[in-house]
């Protein structure tokens, strides 16, 4: 008799051929791969199809509700949540099938990221170790519902996995600078609806703040000029963020 089904590999994409491929192919040790795809207009859903993922269509409605709606598809033991850029090296997939074999694992696992910037680790700054819940038992874990920015909260004790996910997350300054301006207006919408006023504070001083956080107390300078770019990158999007929101705030006033 076969072993029943262990895990089930949960991906939301949009407009992701450059990058889904060597996704999936890292999991396909997975016993079934679910992708959630939110009308993209290129190959990523005949890419899917072709690595033997199903595939579902369904209209954005946020990064939280979006990947809840992929989790609720999968019919295996344990859920594996992963980005279209981020790819599971052969350590971690070790690491991963030893943990579902264990009969006292904890309900849930964070899981380091080695985030590229580029082809460059970026290895301060904030953003290494980056430790993220991405394994967990189904039925133990949902995705809070925020519009971006969301996380998986987890009932039961959650360890920790040693391998990295290696995270490939833009080629160059501008793709990066287009993301981070989507996701800031995604971000001030969410804002507004949890009531948020923006200050003074926020829109002055909290963007040059996150740039001395990023830059000199996370040591961000220590990853040369990638790091002041990001740093950089990071202030502007803050500033776009609360502007966004002051500007909802504004619209929503008798």
């Amino acid at each position: 008799m076969s072993a029943p089904p262990q895990l089930s590999v949960v991906i939301i994409t949009h407009n992701e051929a450059a990058t889904i491929g060597d996704c999936l192919a890292s999991v396909q040790f997975a016993d079934e791969i679910i992708v959630v795809d939110s009308g993209s207009t290129d190959k990523t859903v005949a890419l899917c199809r072709e690595r033997g993922a199903r595939v579902l269509v369904r209209a954005f409605t946020g990064f939280g509700e979006q990947k809840n709606f992929a989790l609720d598809q999968a019919g295996c033991a344990w859920v594996l949540s992963v980005d279209a850029d981020e790819r599971v090296p052969a350590e971690l997939r070790e690491e991963i099938l030893a943990v579902l074999g264990q009969p006292d694992a904890c309900a849930g696992y964070r899981i380091a990221r080695k985030n590229f910037f580029g082809d460059t680790w970026i290895r301060h700054g904030g953003w290494y170790p980056d430790y993220v819940l991405r394994l967990f038992r189904r039925g133990r874990g949902r995705f809070n519902e925020r519009t971006v920015h969301e996380s998986v909260q987890v009932n039961g004790p959650v360890g920790r996995l040693q391998t990295p996910l290696e995270h490939r997350t833009c080629r160059n300054l501008t793709e990066f600078a287009r993301r981070q301006e989507h996701y800031a207006t995604l971000a001030a919408a969410q804002l507004a609806r949890e009531g948020r006023q923006a200050t003074r504070t926020d829109l002055w001083v909290r963007p040059w703040w996150t740039f001395l956080k990023m830059y000199v107390g996370q040591a961000g300078f220590l990853d040369g000029v990638k790091g002041w770019q990001l740093a950089h990158l990071y202030r502007q999007y803050t500033r776009c963020k609360y502007r966004q929101l002051a500007a909802l705030n504004r619209s929503l006033r008798p």
